[in-house]
């Protein structure tokens, strides 16, 4: 019988703010289904999409559910391998120790190998 292939990696990349567009949040909702299906994902937040880790979100102005809930929920699922671009993370006065999830920084030549070793990529 031959070798079982490895799980596909999935990595999905956030670069959407969190209100305002459904994008940021069907990208989560995407890694979560992933992740219920027991397929390894990963999450990367990049661009406008590292205002997803601020901390004490309030999403009542937009009418929109707390984004901040959805992603704590993530090692439920066993999505434990969050990365923000670190520089965009910096740029945006976002504040890691203080995000819904734990979050990696990563600097440009980590996010392009966190890319390469992935099989899937799915962008948001």
């Amino acid at each position: 019988m031959p070798a079982a292939e490895p799980p596909t990696r999935h990595l999905v990349v956030v670069r959407r703010a969190p209100y305002g567009a459904s994008l940021a949040r069907t990208a989560i909702e995407t890694a979560l289904a992933v992740a219920a299906f027991e397929q390894p994902v990963d999450i990367l937040f990049m661009g406008d999409g590292v205002l997803q880790l601020l901390g004490q979100q309030d999403s009542q102005a937009s009418g929109s559910r707390n984004m901040g809930r959805l992603l704590a929920s993530l090692p439920l699922y066993d999505i434990e391998a969050v990365y923000v671009d670190g520089q965009a993370a910096a740029a945006y006065g976002v504040d890691l120790a203080n995000s819904p999830v734990a979050a990696t920084a990563l600097t440009p030549a980590q996010v392009r190998e966190l890319m390469d070793r992935c099989d899937k990529l799915l962008g948001f």
